[in-house]
Parts: structure tokens; sequence; C-alpha cells
């Protein structure tokens, strides 16, 4: 048991319990790759270094400060692999990670759209107050649970419901191994070919079975499948995913502004919020530029630079997708990254409000304070401590920017 304030051995698992508590992987898109990646959770924390990208420079700069984990925003391995050879850059990066005795941990668009989160930060970093979602999570099209039914042999119910309940499912609140539970018949007839672990082929059979249903969030499912599938005797179980919407918090927490935050409430990708005063765009941009770290590319804005603003839509990071929702919301300027030329060409053309485009790197530095913050606050609530570095090496690509 941990006693606030007392001296606390801090380990990777409570870190990791304490990021994700405030940035739920429940609230990263489903093509994402979030979470850790190499470490063992049992493993000491004393220092912990954040960064938006796990670069070659960065890992070099960790493992010579003797981080014991690094947090980045952009995920490591963001597409499936079959191999972490050193063969290959990401490769060689795991290679130094795991003996340096440095875990890695991401998190990308579950930080996103926490509340707060990146663009939270991006519109503080600008001057921006009053902020609210601006593609609300609570409103969106994508439902973040799931209810598994699988229908398991009485004997092995229980060694089903434990093996999902530790890939994740089942989790509601301040309880886990959750599960409801139906008596029946299962009956099927296993055809040539078939290797049934009950019955013969050709022969219909009825077995006793029981409707076991859990809930989960949607980042985990590939886990909680993979559990069912290895723990289930049928050589193949009877099971679906529903989409659910239930009474729960994803997190505990405050909402917007408060650092225990990570529900629901204000959660969603990207922010409009108010500048104090009315300024007119170009200066606008100036500041953009100036309260930025400064990269190759610098700050574009499309727009008259004379038309006076103060309603202003952010988004950290890729934000094109939410050009119709900045011009919906009523915004009098759009501050976001890799902006495409058509994109922008059309989006003026119909009328769209002005757009500032920045640098992604420089658009998403400025959430590795807050979410420094959050660990730090974190830590100090189980009694521990835990040295923080943020790297101010510049991951952005560009290095030269000529005219």
């Amino acid at each position: 048991m941990i006693v606030p304030g007392s001296k606390t051995r801090l380990t990777l698992a409570q870190v990791v319990e304490v990021l994700e508590h405030h940035y739920p992987q429940a609230l990263a898109q489903p093509w994402d790759a979030v979470g850790l990646v190499c470490g063992d959770p049992s493993a000491p924390v004393s220092r912990v270094m954040f960064t938006v990208d796990p670069s070659e420079s960065v890992v070099d700069e960790a493992l010579e400060w003797r981080a014991d984990l690094i947090v980045a925003h952009h995920p490591l391995l963001f597409r499936g692999v079959n191999s972490v050879a050193a063969t290959t850059s990401k490769g060689r990066r795991i290679h130094r990670l795991i003996p340096g005795g440095c875990a890695l941990l991401t998190a990308h668009t579950n930080a996103d759209a926490a509340d707060p989160g990146v663009s939270d930060a991006l519109a503080r970093a600008l001057g921006i107050g009053s902020l609210r979602a601006l593609a609300p999570a609570a409103a969106s099209d994508q439902k973040l649970l799931q209810k598994l039914t699988a229908y398991v042999p009485g004997d092995r119910v229980d060694d089903v419901i434990e093996a999902l309940s530790l890939a994740g499912a089942g989790s509601i609140g301040d309880y886990d191994h959750c599960a409801y539970t139906v008596e029946g018949v299962g009956q099927f007839r296993p055809l040539p070919g078939a290797s049934p672990a009950i019955g013969s082929v050709g022969g219909i059979e009825r077995v006793a079975e029981v409707r076991v249903e859990m809930v989960l969030d949607s980042a985990v499912r590939r886990q909680v499948e993979a559990a069912l599938l290895a723990t289930h005797p049928y050589e193949r179980p009877a099971y679906d995913f529903i989409h659910v919407d239930v009474g729960r918090p994803l997190a505990r927490g405050g909402g917007n502004g408060d650092p225990g935050g990570g529900d629901l409430v204000g959660a969603g990708l990207g922010r409009i919020g108010q500048l104090d005063e009315p300024i007119a765009l170009g200066e606008f941009a100036r500041r953009v530029a100036q309260r930025l770290p400064h990269t190759a590319a610098g700050v574009k804005v499309a727009g008259d630079l004379d038309r006076a603003i103060r309603r202003v839509a952010v988004c950290g990071g890729s934000g094109d997708s939410l050009l119709d929702a900045a011009n919906a919301s009523g915004a009098d300027v759009f501050v976001t990254a890799d902006l495409r030329h058509h994109v922008v060409e059309e989006h003026l053309a119909d009328g769209g409000c002005p757009v500032i485009d920045v640098a992604h790197w420089a658009s998403e530095w400025p959430w590795l304070e807050a979410a420094r913050d959050v660990l730090v606050e974190g830590v100090k609530e189980l009694g521990a401590t835990v040295e923080t570095r943020i790297s101010e090496l510049v991951t952005d690509p560009w290095s030269g920017h000529h005219r």
C-alpha cells in the first residue's frame, strides 16, 4: 500500500498509470499506436525525458542523461512490424534503449484528444483562453467502448474471464473483472476438416455453455481478442464485439484545466477560444512565430493580413481534417500544421477563415511541459518524486529554408 507523504520507490507501471490516467488509451484513434513500447513495468523509474519524436538524437540524449523512460508524443513503431532487428533505424533505437535500461512510452492521439491535451498547450502558448474542443469526443460518431460477448464451456469460464480481465476487459470505474454470465446450451456440428475439442466430425453436439459479456475500451480490443483465442478451448469459439455507450467515465478528473482530468468532459480534437483583445492577422502570425520554437519552415499565413481576429481555432499537429469544423465554429483564424496547397486554396475560395500553417513539431512542443507537470503532480500524490527533462533537440526534419 502506498502511503501519501512517504518516500516511495516509483516503478514504470506507476508512471504509465499516472500518464494514461490523464491520457486514456481509449481516446486514441483506432489507427494509432500508443502505450508502452518497451520497458519492464516493475523496473524503477527516477528520470523521465519528454520529447515530441523518439529520434536517434533523442535516444542519444536520453541514454547520456541516464533516463529510465522516454515519453514521446509520436509513435516509434507506428505501423505493424514483424521485426525490430538492428538493421533499421527504428530497430537500432529499440536495441539501444533496452540494454540502456530506458523504457519508451507513446501518448499520441490520446494526448491530442485529452482535456487538457496537446491543443490546449498550443492555445495557451499563443494567449488563447476560454477553450473548448473543436471536435468534441462525446459528439463523435466513433464509439470508445465495446462489449465482448463470448460463449464458453462452463468449466473454463473462470479461466477465460481472468485472461480477458488481464488483457484489459471488464474495467468499469473503480472495479475490474466485471462480467455478466448466463448459462445455456450451445449446439454445433463439426464438418470434415475440423479438429473439435468436444464432439466428433459429422455429429451434432450440445454443450452446457456460459454466455460471458464484458465491457472494454476500443483501444485494447486486439489484446482482448488475442487473450480469448489463447484461452478458449474451442478451435473456433463463437464471440462478437459490438459498440456500446455505457454510463461510466473513462478516467477520473475534473475536466478542462484540472491536472487530474482525462475524462470525456471537454475531450476532443482541436480547441477554439478567444484572445483578450482583437489583433490584426499579420500581427498575430508574428506572435505565433515568436512564441513557438523556431524551425526552418517558419510560419505561413493565408488571408488578409490586416483583418482583425479574436476568435481562434487551433489543432496541434496535422489539422486539415478540422478545417470545416474551424469554419463552422466561427473562428477568425485556424492555426495548425501540414496544410496542403489545394486544401487551403479550396478552403479560402469557399469563404473559409484565414489559416496559419506552422511546423508540425513546433505545434506539439508546448505539450511537453504540460505532460511533465501531469507526471510530477501525479507521482507526488503517490508519495514519490521524479526527475524530469524536456528535450530541447529540434526534431523537425527540415534543416533549411531559402527564398
